[in-house]
């Protein structure tokens, strides 16, 4: 199998977009606010609305894609018929499916635990007694989904060099069964 330019594009668009769209949920994370009710009877916590846990998802949701694709073109590494003679290109291959991986449960991790989170709101209010210190309005902590955007980053690499690398060990293989095969063709000719 020789590197196909189509399902690196692929990849990396799927990988591009979803980093884009964890800076985008990063920057639009919910903020909230406490605010007292027209009463002036109790306080709550006041949400702003922001589109974070849908671009969190979708982010999410792109990386998985992606991640089914690598393995699936590359047949997982796991079911290739080269892996007993390993080269240095199998070892390589090797080492950018076990990043791929890790940072594939990095970013999944990030994003869609960042967009649970972003998503809950808290219910609590208290009564008004003049001070608002006494309420907590939880929100998502500043660099859940900017860390996810690193991870994603991370898995881009390593699966285009993954797939890259696997690509031409694969190519090298089909090649030298190739040259196992012709011999025995040949002398099977010769001898008639």
């Amino acid at each position: 199998m020789a590197v196909s330019i189509p399902v690196l594009i692929v990849i990396s668009l799927l990988h591009i977009v979803a980093f884009v769209l964890a800076i985008g949920a990063e920057r639009n994370r919910s903020k909230a606010k406490v605010v007292t009710d027209g009463n002036f009877d109790y306080n709550y916590c006041l949400y702003s609305s922001s589109p974070s846990t849908l671009y969190g998802l979708v982010a999410f949701s792109l990386v998985l894609v992606s991640q089914m694709v690598v393995n699936i073109v590359t047949k997982c590494l796991c079911f290739n018929k080269g892996v007993e003679r390993c080269s240095l290109r199998c070892s390589v291959a090797t080492f950018f499916y076990i990043i791929s991986w890790v940072s594939f449960l990095g970013a999944e991790v990030c994003l869609l635990g960042g967009s649970i989170k972003n998503a809950q709101q808290t219910k609590y209010r208290t009564l008004n007694f003049g001070t608002t210190t006494d309420l907590s309005c939880e929100t998502l902590h500043k660099g859940v989904f900017a860390a996810g955007a690193i991870f994603v980053f991370l898995l881009l690499i390593a699966s285009v060099v993954y797939y890259w690398v696997h690509s031409m060990q694969d190519a090298v293989d089909s090649e030298h069964l190739q040259d196992e095969k012709l011999p025995m063709i040949s002398s099977d000719c010769n001898s008639t």
